[in-house]
């Protein structure tokens, strides 16, 4: 198989302070090549403000060879959760930013990153996310911001946020969803042993007076179960059955640990199931439909729209011209 050269480039901001999870993140999306899926993969480079080593938290060093100039060069680039929510990063820092969406590039934050994209001022009557609780320090210092802090990641034009540090990689795969489509996307996420796409928001994972419940397990089980019969027709009350509970307690516990209803959820699963179709076949959109478990083409193309913006139609036609 033929390895392609020339992709589009990933930059990740390097600076003093910084967490090397989120970089890991970032590099294990975009810097390992893939010459199994035989199209032009990222480039990655990891970028200073300036030429000296970075001291990152943990106590190591961190050498790049990357500066400013390659930052806001790049086609996509990407700031990780800041060392203090509290101190603007340095001028050129945010000039780098601001020279980069200026030239069109999509930029990404992680976590507490998005506090530099709202200092350079590209969030300036956008929607945005970031961990939960940083959300009032956002909100006070950035009002000119919408604040969504419950979800994992929003996509607001070409400048995207995402939540704590683990929403950075929910967020670099719909970078790759975007790019390539959710077929890529999920083999991406299946080396990497983690969902393609989680449902919820950040609701689920805020600090509250409630302990662990022992039943969460038999929620995520009730769950494999549906994943594997999404062409079904599925209902509340055999989920239940399935996690042996009433569907009173299910939907309790269901809610608790997912931060969605399982309508919801399984609204979602059966529209992102249905992308790889649209992507990967000549199946009609009648077919697609049915094989997801919608009862009918118009609710699919209703919860379709409700959910991609776009219909199913424009959706493959987008794709593949993305692919041609």
């Amino acid at each position: 198989m033929r390895v392609h050269v020339g992709g589009p480039t990933v930059s990740v901001l390097a600076f003093p302070g910084m967490s090397l999870f989120e970089t890991g993140i970032v590099t294990e999306v975009f810097g390992l090549p893939r010459p199994e899926f035989d199209i032009p993969w990222y480039r990655l480079r990891i970028c200073t403000p300036t030429a000296a080593p970075v001291p990152v938290v943990g106590g190591a060093t961190l050498h790049a060879d990357g500066g400013l100039a390659d930052l806001a060069a790049a086609d996509t680039v990407i700031v990780p959760g800041v060392a203090d929510v509290h101190a603007g990063p340095e001028p050129e820092v945010l000039d780098a930013l601001r020279a980069a969406r200026s030239r069109g590039a999509r930029i990404v934050s992680i976590c507490s990153g998005a506090f530099a994209l709202a200092a350079a001022g590209l969030l300036d009557g956008r929607r945005a996310t970031t961990h939960w609780r940083y959300a009032d320090a956002f909100r006070l210092r950035f009002p000119q911001v919408t604040l969504d802090p419950d979800v994992l990641y929003l996509a607001d034009g070409d400048v995207w946020t995402s939540a704590g540090s683990a929403a950075g990689l929910d967020l670099c795969l719909h970078v790759v969803r975007t790019d390539h489509g959710a077929a890529i996307a999920n083999a991406v996420a299946r080396r990497l042993v983690v969902q393609p796409h989680r449902d919820g928001g950040q609701a689920q994972f805020i600090e509250a007076p409630m302990p662990a419940d022992a039943e969460d397990d038999r929620i995520a089980a009730s769950l494999t179960w549906a994943m594997a019969r999404l062409a079904e027709p599925l209902t509340l009350p055999e989920l239940a059955r399935q996690a042996h509970m009433s569907p009173r307690t299910y939907l309790r516990h269901f809610t608790r640990a997912t931060g969605t209803s399982p309508i919801r959820w399984l609204l979602r699963q059966r529209i992102q199931a249905s992308l790889a179709l649209l992507e990967t076949t000549d199946s009609s959109i009648e077919q697609i439909a049915s094989a997801v478990g919608f009862e009918t083409p118009v609710t699919y193309r209703h919860h379709f729209a409700q959910a991609m913006r776009t219909s199913p139609s424009a959706y493959r036609q987008a794709f593949r011209a993305r692919s041609s």
